[in-house]
């Protein structure tokens, strides 16, 4: 296989390790937060700023069979609130909230009684919600707990940061980035030749440089 071969392949296998740690760590987070919380439901909901949706990435309990890539407005309901406030939010009551949004939450197939969310913040972005909802077994969420909450949801932008790096490296597997690897490699090379070889080489890279002014 060709040394551009070789490092296509590598950055191949790089990004798909990575899109799978990010799944699994997203799918981790929701599950560990349900049980920890004893709730009905926990979700992460990204945001897809191009479409101006919020998408359900990840889900644990109520609605994990069904929901995953659902979409529900990005500036609709509490989750919406969230992300757009960028501020977390304790609900005993989401019914007798005016930002509850019930024909979104009925068309997820579950409506909860009460919940915790938390933006998803890497840097300055708000990058989706994680959400935990109900649990009859134990009393009412408290502020307090919103300091855990808020240890899981930074987890998950970290999530999303690999995410994005994983991505990047796709794209170099294909469009203009895959030119800039076969560079890189083209730049290596150059820089073994042999001294009987250096001029033609040096003509070579004068003729490039000519050519992209």
């Amino acid at each position: 296989m060709s040394e551009p071969a070789d490092l296509r392949a590598a950055v191949a296998a790089g990004a798909m390790g990575a899109q799978q740690t990010y799944d699994a760590l997203l799918d981790s987070i929701v599950s560990v937060a349900r049980n920890i919380f004893e709730a009905k439901a926990s979700s992460i909901l990204l945001h897809d700023e191009d479409a101006a949706e919020l998408v359900f990435a990840a889900v644990a309990g109520e609605g994990s069979q069904t929901l995953i890539g659902d979409r529900v407005p990005d500036r609709t309901g509490i989750a919406g609130w969230v992300l757009t406030a960028r501020q977390p939010i304790v609900l005993e009551d989401v019914a007798s909230d005016p930002r509850f949004a019930r024909d979104v939450a009925q068309s997820t197939g579950y409506v909860p009684s009460g919940l915790m969310a938390c933006p998803l913040m890497f840097e300055d972005r708000a990058l989706g919600v994680l959400s935990v909802l109900d649990r009859p077994q134990r009393p009412s969420f408290s502020l307090s707990e919103m300091d855990l909450l808020g240890q899981f949801a930074h987890q998950a932008a970290l999530a999303l940061d690999l995410a994005a790096r994983a991505q990047a490296a796709r794209a170099i597997l294909s469009g203009a980035e895959t030119r800039l690897a076969d560079l890189a490699v083209l730049a290596e090379r150059l820089e073994r030749l042999d001294e009987d070889r250096r001029p033609a080489a040096d003509a070579l890279v004068a003729s490039l440089a000519r050519l992209l002014r």
